[in-house]
């Protein structure tokens, strides 16, 4: 969750009178007030809500919201016009390979205007940029570059340019040692053999993202009018809706959009177009208890910023949050008035209890927890790369896997075990402290002859960790159950393991899962730096053993 605070005098110059009514409505709309002043209005805004980072943004939609401009806001984007390229070099590839931006010019800013887009410009870093490990922004002033521009990758010894809020030139591992920004952010480059900066026609260097603009380049002031913006990370989807996200704010403060062709990507940026989503009535009515009418229905998708014809809401480009008709159907209760709902209670008298699954895998969490292990919580959905060939599997032999339909990401298929995400959740953390000690609970998905079999798994994993260290852990944990559990040798045993340090689990003359050790193949797969150890055990027998 992030705040934002603007004025409370342009709020009521814009928006209208800040009375205690005024401030039901703002709460209603999903962005509880935490305090006022006669100064300054402060709001939270939620994580799934990264367009309303900005005043601008926050006002675009709470005015529909308020039924003064309801519908989609439409802007206008005009074509590339010469040298409004970006030339996207191979070298960034393995560094970071995306990166997607604008120009908007004629622009009118004053102070709080720089820091309304400054202020918007890090709390998108830290929302979906994930701290600029996913996403890393730059504004720049355009008359201070001769396009067109080129993202490339070099040594950091031969990046050589003065960082903002410097006077020095510095070279990129002097700014990684010394600049305070490059201290803070150098674990994101840590590792790399190149690190990547945008240049201009005449090779001043503007940004090396994502740790810091040039102080020369990188730098808008007042008199500042047109601006070049970029995106650069590792998500592209991501990263458009960065985009779309911040030139839409300058649009607001009286920009003009401009796009930019990405050359190496095939593509030209921004995309502001809308998508059109399904969206039934029935189920709405059905979700929510309600008893909408289709001009209802139009009209409370309208106040949300959507257009609404024929049972299809049209989505504006820079909602990062509507994914599923569930999220469209959200927005209508969020229209409709949750203050509106009316308290509708069975006529059935019921006791409640906890179920008897869920008490054992909360006893079982708290012996990891007392073993000072982390727990985690993955998705359901994965993505075939990690399902599969990170974990030595070829596709092409594996029939049996779930697929989801008109999926909006890469996640598009339901996992068949926690070992992969327990590594993935390794491979994205290589530069916390060591060792590090994690496992999950968590449902599987399998098709067994064309029927889906869900299942309750447990999966833990150490690193640097042996064969030694992990059984002792699952042998503890099989003694504080009170159950006895065997090992031995598998004639055939999953390829990720290490052959020779690895064993069945068996309970009951029955395999119930699999440990040892991850052989190195994987480990590169994942650039996993140090040895993992591993099991993964089904659960339906020990509820059955327990009960």
């Amino acid at each position: 969750m992030a705040n934002i605070k603007f004025s409370k005098k342009l709020f009521e110059k814009e928006i209208g009178k800040l009375n205690d009514e005024m401030q039901m409505r703002i709460a209603m709309f999903g962005t509880p007030v935490e305090s006022v002043t006669d100064i300054d209005i402060e709001i939270e805004v939620f994580p799934n809500r990264p367009d309303l980072l900005s005043y601008q943004g926050f006002k675009k939609s709470f005015l529909a919201f308020l039924g003064k401009k309801t519908g989609l806001r439409e802007y206008k984007v005009k074509k590339p016009e010469k040298d409004y390229k970006v030339i996207i070099d191979p070298s960034v590839k393995d560094v970071r390979p995306y990166t997607v931006c604008a120009i908007v010019k004629e622009l009118i800013l004053d102070e709080n205007k720089i820091k309304e887009l400054i202020d918007v410009q890090e709390k998108l870093h830290n929302t979906i940029g994930r701290r600029r490990k996913k996403v890393a922004i730059g504004i720049y002033p355009l008359d201070k570059i001769k396009l067109p521009i080129t993202f490339k990758a070099m040594e950091p010894d031969k990046i050589k340019f003065i960082p903002l809020e410097s006077s020095k030139e510095m070279s990129g591992l002097q700014i990684l040692q010394r600049h305070p920004i490059g201290k803070e952010y150098a674990h994101l480059l840590a590792g790399k053999v190149k690190f990547p900066i945008f240049v201009d026609a005449d090779h001043n260097v503007l940004s090396m993202p994502p740790i810091i603009n040039s102080e020369l380049t990188g730098r808008v002031v007042v008199t500042t009018k047109d601006v070049f913006v970029e995106c650069s990370g590792t998500d592209l989807n991501a990263l458009n809706k960065c985009l779309n996200i911040l030139v839409t704010t300058m649009d607001e403060m009286g920009g003009k959009i401009y796009q930019m062709e990405l050359s190496g990507l095939k593509l030209i940026t921004p995309d502001l177009t809308s998508e059109k989503m399904k969206i039934s009535l029935v189920n709405t009515n059905k979700l929510l208890g309600l008893n909408l009418s289709e001009k209802e229905l139009g009209q409370c998708l309208e106040k949300m910023g959507h257009n609404y014809k024929d049972g299809f809401a049209e989505v504006a480009s820079w909602r990062n949050d509507v994914l599923h008709e569930v999220d469209l159907i959200e927005d209508v209760a969020i229209a409709y008035g949750y203050e509106n709902f009316i308290e509708d209670f069975p006529e059935i008298a019921t006791v409640g209890k906890e179920d008897f699954k869920e008490i054992i895998k909360r006893k079982i969490s708290e012996i990891f927890i007392g073993l000072n292990m982390l727990e985690v919580s993955n998705y359901h959905l994965t993505k075939r790369e990690d399902q599969f060939s990170k974990m030595g599997i070829n596709e092409k032999n594996e029939k049996e896997f779930i697929e989801v339909e008109g999926s909006k990401t890469d996640y598009t298929i339901l996992r068949k075990d926690l070992s992969h995400y327990l590594l993935k959740n390794f491979s994205e953390n290589i530069d916390s402290e060591y060792p590090q000690f994690i496992f999950e609970m968590g449902r599987t998905f399998n098709l067994i002859d064309e029927k889906i079999i869900e299942g309750e798994n447990l999966a833990c994993a150490v690193t640097p960790g042996n064969f030694t260290q992990i059984k002792q852990t699952l042998e503890y944990f099989f003694r504080m159950i009170n159950l006895e559990v065997k090992f031995k040798e598998p004639l055939q045993s999953p390829v990720h393991f290490i052959e020779g340090r690895v064993g069945e689990i068996i309970l009951d003359e029955k395999v119930i899962g699999y440990i040892g050790e991850i052989h190195p193949r994987i480990l590169r797969n994942w650039k996993i730096k140090m040895p993992v150890a591993l099991f993964e055990i089904k659960l339906e027998e020990i509820f059955e053993k327990l009960k």
